[in-house]
Order: C-alpha cells, then sequence, then structure tokens
C-alpha cells in the first residue's frame, strides 16, 4: 500500500502520542489507528465510520462492525 498521509484532531494535546488518526487512500478508503501504536491500522468503510462518528457523538458507544485491523500498513 501506498504511504497513507495520516490527520489528526485539532483537539488532539500537543504531540502527546494519546490521539486517534485517519487517513484516507487515494480510492477513498477511511483508515483508522491509535498514534502510540502506528502499526495497528483499521480499515473500513465511509458508510461505517459515518455510523461510529455518529455514535461517539450521541454518546452510544455504537463501535462494532468498524473495519478489520491489520499490523504494518500504512505509515
Amino acid at each position: 500500500m501506498s504511504e497513507l498521509r495520516w490527520q489528526k484532531s485539532s483537539f488532539s494535546e500537543g504531540g502527546a502520542a494519546n490521539c486517534v488518526e485517519l487517513a484516507l487512500t487515494p480510492t477513498g478508503t477511511p483508515h483508522l489507528r491509535e498514534s502510540d501504536t502506528p502499526a495497528t491500522v483499521i480499515a473500513t468503510t465511509p458508510a461505517a465510520l459515518r455510523a461510529l462518528l455518529r455514535g461517539i457523538k450521541a454518546g452510544t458507544g455504537a463501535t462494532t462492525g468498524i473495519g478489520t485491523a491489520s499490523r504494518g500498513r500504512g505509515a
């Protein structure tokens, strides 16, 4: 896989490794990772990512079906 360009929220604190990062492939596939474990990457679909974000904003904790984790992708 080509190099992904990772972004983190402007709400993340400084340079600490305590945030979720997001990257999109050239075809628009979202990938998520935790900054303190960058080798573990979750690939998902745009629809599943929207559902996850809606669940987080609503406080429901709805995180099932987001995607599959893999190691060594991205970065």
